[in-house]
Order: structure tokens, then C-alpha cells, then sequence
């Protein structure tokens, strides 16, 4: 199987956009973007989400960092889905995603 490839371009400010694309192990490939609407550093982070696919099924990523007593803590919100079928493929989506992060941390 082939590896995964990713490519994302990004403005991060309050307005700025950013697009990303990736190529699955599988070779389905899949590409995103939006706008980032607030911008905190070491905060907050808000920016719409939409496929290239369907970007009238716009929906909303607010991730939040926080001290904590071992390190930082991460609070990731993904809200205003299209659908219920919308909603459950981001959540394995990011699931995989976090899985991946969280090895590539330790």
C-alpha cells in the first residue's frame, strides 16, 4: 500500500483561509478548507470546515488550549454538522486522526 500524502497551505490570522489535501493509504484523496474566524495564540483556535467536495456543508472547529498539570490540554469541539452521517464520519475521521497524533507524540 501506498504511504498517505498531505498537503495543506495556511493563513493563520483572524480572516485568513487555509486548504488542505491528503491522499489516503487506500489512494482516496480528500481536500478541505475555510476560513479561520479567531485567532489566539497559545489559546484559541476557530475556523470553519468544509469539504471541496460540498462546501455548502460548512460546519465549525473550536480547539481550545489550557495549562495543565501534566503539559497542555487540548479541548477540540467540531459542531454545526450537516447530518447525523456528516457528523459520524468526521468523528472516526479525527478519532484516527488524534490516535496518530498521540503516537507521533510519545
Amino acid at each position: 500500500m501506498k504511504p498517505a500524502t498531505l498537503d495543506a497551505e495556511l493563513d493563520v490570522r483572524s480572516g485568513g483561509r487555509y486548504r488542505i489535501s491528503f491522499t489516503r493509504e487506500d489512494g482516496e484523496y480528500f481536500e478541505a478548507g475555510g476560513l479561520y474566524r479567531e485567532v489566539v495564540p497559545n489559546e484559541r483556535l476557530v475556523f470553519t470546515w468544509a469539504w471541496h467536495s460540498t462546501p455548502e456543508r460548512e460546519s465549525l472547529v473550536t480547539i481550545t488550549l489550557k495549562p495543565d498539570s501534566a503539559g497542555t490540554l487540548m479541548i477540540f469541539h467540531h459542531a454545526q454538522f450537516f447530518d447525523e452521517t456528516a457528523r459520524d464520519n468526521h468523528q472516526r475521521g479525527w478519532s484516527s486522526f488524534f490516535d496518530k497524533l498521540d503516537t507521533f507524540v510519545a
